[in-house]
């Protein structure tokens, strides 16, 4: 067994800047007050580091993964716009997100009895729960929640029961062991999955900004297995841009839903006040400006297993 990694023996003070590419040509970075752990995994690398702006900043693989600040403009949408537009989501699955924060979230609804959480990497959680409780640390032991520490297209394809009101997939952009997590033969399984016409498969669909390629092949490609595909939109302030959101269903279109049904259900539930999602702010995160929809009106191919790689990939980290 491996041992749980330790920030406190690792731990730099030296100030210094993170870089990170979001196009080949442009990018953003913050500073790092200091560098509270740099690690392996046995998949990944791991940091975790302090800033002023920020709090506390997981990294993978050189990657941004989460911020305390900000973290909420990425797992409100991710977790509140499908379970918000189901009626009444019982069971979930969830398909990494190893640092809690979603996890977090879709427990908010009490009206959800039971979710399967699916992670790979186990020490990405296990350093999560001690080192970033703040993010959603106590989640992992609800009642509610089984885990399960495995490849998540293996859980899918041979392990996962049928009958899922929302399967939610968190997972690292599509590159490397990711890949075979995007292709048009992943979204059929999940698909298999769901309970059903009301249910939904929830993913991130990458920035129509700095990856329009991967958007495009993505949405496309779930536009061939899902009959409703629809597209959130959202600045995401640790990923330095405009972040997309797909949700796919048999048949529910999540965009329709009224601003007050959103309020009431967002009581009925007891799902406290949010800084993304309200009734009023409902319609505005499914609005597809001109220039994204002529994205996805453009030609392209699919993502499949046979053809998993993704056009516009690059290495995020500044060299």
């Amino acid at each position: 067994m491996r041992k749980l990694l330790d920030p406190s023996k690792s731990g730099s003070a030296e100030k210094r800047e993170i870089r990170e590419r979001l196009a080949p040509g442009w990018g953003w970075f913050y500073q790092a007050e200091e560098t509270l752990y740099r690690g392996k995994t046995e998949y990944q690398d791991i940091e975790l580091v302090r800033t002023e702006a920020f709090g506390t900043s997981l990294l993978l693989d050189g990657a941004t993964q989460v911020m305390e600040s900000c973290e909420f403009q990425y797992h409100e949408p991710m977790a509140h716009l499908a379970l918000l537009a189901h009626p009444e989501p019982r069971r979930v699955l969830l398909v990494g997100g190893g640092d809690g924060g979603l996890l977090r979230e879709v427990l908010k609804h009490n009206c959800v009895q039971e979710v399967d959480f699916v992670e790979i990497d186990k020490e990405v959680v296990d350093f999560s729960r001690r080192y970033l409780s703040s993010l959603g640390g106590e989640s992992f032991d609800d009642p509610r929640v089984r885990l399960s520490f495995m490849d998540g297209r293996a859980f899918v394809e041979t392990a996962a029961p049928a009958g899922y009101d929302i399967v939610i997939m968190d997972m690292t952009d599509p590159a490397g062991p990711s890949l075979l997590l995007y292709t048009k033969e992943f979204f059929q399984a999940v698909r298999r999955l769901l309970r059903g016409e009301n249910s939904f498969f929830v993913m991130h669909s990458e920035s129509p900004e700095t990856r329009p390629l991967a958007f495009g092949r993505i949405r496309r490609t779930l536009a061939e297995v899902f009959p409703v595909v629809r597209g959130a939109y959202a600045y995401v302030r640790m990923y330095g841009t405009l972040w997309s959101f797909a949700l796919s269903s048999p048949g529910q279109d999540a965009s329709v839903l009224e601003s007050g049904e959103v309020d009431r259900r967002l009581r009925q539930r007891g799902v406290g006040p949010l800084k993304m999602i309200s009734g009023s702010s409902w319609a505005g995160l499914f609005t597809g400006l001109p220039y994204i929809e002529a994205i996805l009106a453009g030609p392209g191919d699919l993502s499949t297993d046979a053809d998993p790689e993704f056009p516009d990939h690059f290495d995020p980290r500044f060299r």
